[in-house]
């Protein structure tokens, strides 16, 4: 019992042409289209690049006044802006200080500019849950978002230390919540 095999050709091989789609070109044409995608993507990564507003220099404190996860409230930029600044006692992105542990923000929520006054988590070197939808922000990475419903960072007060040990605000990364300007 013998099976004689036919092949068949149908469409642009029975006309003496090469299939339309090589696997080659197939492959290129996908890592083109997902290349596409990833570029895509890019501008919703605008709000990792914060703003940044300079503001006029005023100072928050002395180096030698903090103490590790003892943070201290200051208003900034103006009396209206609850702010805090902290020595976390690790490097943290924006720091300050001589182990670049010093770091100050806003205490508006970025969600929907609820207060969080008295959320510091030392373990973690966070703030947060936020009381109105448990947002938690990472303050060792620029006040990132951690968990809960906030879309943006928290707002971060740019910090400057003179030789003596004084800090001085001069600016803000990231708008403050509510606000369409960080000027006073």
């Amino acid at each position: 019992m013998s099976a004689d095999i036919k092949t068949v050709e149908t469409g642009a091989e029975a006309e003496g042409r090469p299939c339309q789609v090589s696997r080659r070109r197939f492959l290129k044409a996908a890592g083109v289209g997902g290349a596409g995608m990833v570029l895509l993507a890019v501008p919703g990564c605008g709000s990792m690049w914060a703003r940044t507003t300079p503001l006029p220099r005023q100072s928050v404190g002395k180096l030698a006044d903090l103490k590790v996860d003892q943070p201290k409230m200051i208003t900034f930029p103006d009396r209206a802006s609850m702010c805090m600044i902290v020595k976390l006692g690790v490097p943290a992105g924006g720091g300050v200080g001589p182990d670049g542990d010093v770091v100050a923000y806003s205490l508006a929520c970025s969600h929907m500019g609820m207060s969080l006054i008295g959320t510091y988590n030392a373990k973690h070197k966070g703030i947060g849950p936020c009381p109105s939808h448990l947002t938690r922000f990472d303050l060792t990475r620029y006040g990132m978002v951690v968990s809960g419903h906030a879309t943006e960072s928290l707002p971060q007060v740019i910090l400057e230390v003179e030789d003596n040990g004084d800090i001085y605000a001069t600016g803000m990364r990231g708008l403050v919540y509510g606000r369409t300007s960080n000027a006073g």
